[in-house]
C-alpha cells in the first residue's frame, strides 16, 4: 500500500491537552509532594486535600494545564513531526539518532514555549496546601498569567525556564523518540500490528523511560517555580537544597510521578493515533 496516513502538526497539542483533563489530580499530588521537605504518604496528602478543600480542589488550576499542554505539548510534537516527515518523505524510517536529536530540538523550543504555563499552572496546584491569606488566588490561567506580569514582571513569567526547558528536552526524548523505537519494535514481532494495543504497550514503555529521565530536573523545576521572590539565589542554590535529604530527594514524588505520567502518555499517543487514523493527512509515496 503506497499510501499512509501521518499525523498533523497540531494533534499531538490536541491529544495532550485531553489526556491533561484525566490526569491532572495525579499532577497535582505530585506538585505537592514536591513543594515540601517533610515525608507524607500519597493517600495520606490527597486525603487532607479532599478533607480541607473539597474533590473539586484536585482540578484546582486545570485550566492553566490545559493552557500549558496547548502551548508545550503543540509546539514539541508538531516540531517533531514535522521535521520527522520532511526527513523522510517516501515513508522510510528515520533512524533513532536522529529521532532523538529532532526530539531534543523540538523539546527545548516547547519548553520555553510553554514556561509561562507551566508557572501558573504550578502556582495553581500549590495553592490549596498554602493558608488562606497566602494563596495567589488565581481565577483562571489567564488571570495568573496577567498578575504575574503586573505583578512581578515579564521575567518572572519565564521563572524556572532552564530547568523546565532541559526536563521538555529529556521528556520529548523520553516520550516521542522511545515512543516510536519502541513502536517499530513491537511491529517487528509476529502478533503485534498497528493497533491500540501496540500503541498501549509502546506508550507504557516511553512513559516509564521518560519518568525516570525527568524527575531530577521536575524536583528542581517545580521548587523553582514555587519560590518565593529570593527565597533562591540561583538554580544551583535549589539542588543544594534538595540534596541536603540525600540522592532520593532528586527523586521525591517519582512515584506519582509516574502514576501520573504513564496515563498521561498513553493517553496522549491512543489519542494522537486515533486522530492521525481518523483525520490524518494522506501521504501518496508512490507519487514521490
Amino acid at each position: 500500500m503506497s499510501e499512509t496516513k501521518v499525523s498533523r502538526w497540531y494533534f499531538g497539542g490536541l491529544a495532550a491537552a485531553g489526556a491533561a483533563c484525566v490526569t491532572h489530580p495525579l499532577d497535582l499530588i505530585k506538585v505537592h509532594l514536591q513543594t515540601q521537605q517533610e515525608k507524607i504518604s500519597i493517600m495520606k496528602l490527597t486525603g487532607n486535600i479532599i478533607r480541607t478543600d473539597g474533590v473539586f480542589a484536585l482540578y484546582n488550576g486545570l485550566s492553566a494545564s490545559l493552557l500549558r499542554q496547548l502551548t508545550y505539548s503543540t509546539a514539541r510534537f508538531g516540531i517533531y513531526e514535522v521535521c520527522k516527515q520532511s526527513l523522510s518523505p517516501s515513508g522510510e524510517q528515520v533512524s533513532f539518532p536522529m529521532r532523538v536529536l529532532l526530539a531534543g530540538v523540538a523539546g527545548a523550543a516547547g519548553g520555553i514555549v510553554g514556561t509561562p504555563a507551566d508557572l501558573v499552572n504550578v502556582r495553581m496546584q500549590n495553592d490549596v496546601k498554602l493558608p488562606p491569606d497566602q494563596r495567589r488566588n488565581y481565577k483562571h490561567a489567564l488571570d495568573g498569567l496577567w498578575k504575574v506580569y503586573r505583578q512581578e514582571g515579564i521575567g518572572r513569567c519565564f521563572s524556572g525556564a532552564s530547568a523546565a526547558t532541559s526536563r521538555a528536552v529529556l521528556m520529548t526524548i523520553g516520550q516521542l523518540s522511545f515512543y516510536d523505537q519502541f513502536k517499530m519494535l513491537l511491529l517487528s514481532l509476529d502478533g503485534f500490528e498497528d493497533n491500540p494495543t501496540t500503541h498501549f504497550l509502546a506508550s507504557l514503555s516511553a512513559g516509564g523511560v521518560a519518568t525516570l529521565m525527568t524527575q531530577p530536573l521536575d524536583v528542581v523545576k517545580t521548587r523553582a517555580m514555587n519560590a518565593k521572590p529570593g527565597e533562591f539565589k540561583n538554580l544551583m542554590h535549589i539542588v543544594l537544597h534538595t540534596a541536603k535529604v540525600g540522592p532520593l530527594g532528586f527523586f521525591k514524588g517519582i512515584l506519582p510521578a509516574f502514576v501520573r505520567l504513564a496515563p498521561q502518555t498513553i493517553l496522549t499517543f491512543l489519542f494522537m493515533e486515533q486522530l492521525r487514523t481518523h483525520f490524518g493527512k494522506v501521504v501518496d509515496h508512490s507519487k514521490k
